[in-house]
């Protein structure tokens, strides 16, 4: 679990030289999944990447529509489940990521792009690892 621990890390000091909060609870999860049970639907690339920013859309739609509040970060983590269970892009720390947008409403402009670096490098991380270390699985099973 070192990979996991240096790629948080790395988003850590990201977001100190950029003065950003970089790291979010959701890419924790995404992490675990991605470096802990590598194999499953829900740490696949696909799922990650496109799940977070499936989740970042829902997100800023309940905040536009509903405002920063509980019922609207519910509704957020509801629609994203169903988004990405129909987009075959199922990833549960996606849902979270809808509720923290809702609830600390970040800018768009910045965090949209932040979120994206941030799950591609998990992916990478994740790639570069299952390589490194011969008796793991191979990750990704699959890319698309």
């Amino acid at each position: 679990m070192s990979a996991a621990t240096a790629v948080l890390l790395t988003l850590v000091a990201i977001g100190a030289v950029i003065h950003e909060p970089v790291l979010i609870p959701p890419l924790a999860a995404s992490a675990a999944l991605v470096h802990a049970a590598p194999t499953l639907p829900l740490a696949q690339p696909r799922s990650v990447i496109v799940g977070h920013l499936l989740g970042a859309a829902m997100g800023y739609a309940a905040l536009a529509v509903g405002g920063s509040n509980a019922w609207s970060a519910a509704v957020a983590a509801g629609l994203t489940l169903a988004l990405t269970t129909f987009a075959r892009t199922p990833h549960a720390a996606a849902c979270a990521t809808a509720v923290v947008i809702v609830l600390q409403t970040p800018t768009p402009a910045r965090f949209v792009p932040l979120l994206f670096g941030s799950t591609v490098l998990l992916v990478l991380t994740g790639y570069a690892g299952s390589r490194i270390r011969r008796t793991s699985p191979r990750y990704p099973a699959y890319w698309w």
